[in-house]
């Protein structure tokens, strides 16, 4: 199996599984990947995604070159890819927060996985990078839109216009990155960020995902103004009720999701 799915705790993690081509994504994995996606938007007991890739030399090295089917570059751009590189680097329906932990170099279609994910957890060993203009092709997929978004402009234009792979400490210096740690510290951090989120309302996680994805490009007003269904879902929910009788009464919430 190209992508490896499991659910437990109510957390999916979806691993890509082609350590013996860095996880590199061909036609075959992005079709599962689609598949993987949407499921998850289907499903309300998933309520945090953990992204990654299997092994630790790569998270993702980008588009599977070998699998090109002979495309031209114009020819890859004109092709359908919903919500962008691997399904996930400009999706706009899945309302799960999705964490990125990249255990490796995180390159091309790899680092515009990455920057499609609310949150990043990074091991110290890992770079990223959008090395297309060194193939004479162009991050179309997600990285030129994304990263000019997510860190200062000099910065990003450094990266595109050169090609060139930071290492953590710089991705964390330039506030791309929510933590980074020793590569055998990983999961531990991973897990630390997953507390926090399911420690959450489910329904007001979707909701503040949901205004903060689609709303970006509002005035604060505008934005503040959209009445949108996950919005709506959670101010009716059963669980507000719940997390301030839990304060009240001094006990942990226990969520129900509705």
């Amino acid at each position: 199996m190209t992508v490896l799915f499991e659910v437990a705790d109510h957390v999916a993690r979806v691993t890509l599984n082609r350590p013996e081509a860095m996880n590199a994504v061909d036609r075959a994995t992005e079709a599962e990947l689609q598949r993987i996606w949407t499921e998850i938007e289907g499903r309300r007991d998933i309520r945090a995604v953990v992204l990654t890739g299997a092994g630790t030399r790569a998270f993702c090295a980008g588009a599977d070159v070998k699998d090109g089917g002979g495309m031209t570059g114009l020819e890859y751009w004109a092709a359908p890819r919903p919500g962008g590189f691997g399904g996930i680097a400009l999706r706009t329906t899945l309302d799960v927060p999705v964490i990125a932990r990249v255990n490796g170099h995180a390159l091309g279609g790899g680092f515009e996985m990455v920057l499609g994910c609310d949150l990043i957890v990074m091991a110290e060993t890992a770079t990223l990078g959008l090395p297309e203009p060194r193939l004479g092709r162009l991050p179309l997929d997600g990285g030129m839109a994304l990263l000019q978004r997510q860190i200062p402009h000099r910065m990003a234009m450094g990266m595109m216009l050169t090609g060139r792979r930071i290492t953590a400490e710089e991705a964390l210096a330039f506030h791309l990155v929510n933590e980074v740690v020793p590569q055998d510290g990983l999961d531990a951090a991973v897990d630390r960020w997953l507390d926090g989120i399911l420690a959450c309302a489910p329904l007001s996680v979707r909701a503040i995902k949901q205004s903060v994805r689609r709303t970006a490009h509002l005035t604060a007003q505008e934005a503040q103004a959209a009445r949108l269904p996950a919005l709506i879902e959670a101010l009716q929910s059963k669980d507000q009720d719940e997390g301030v009788r839990a304060f009240v009464e001094k006990r942990k919430p226990v969520w129900s999701g509705t």
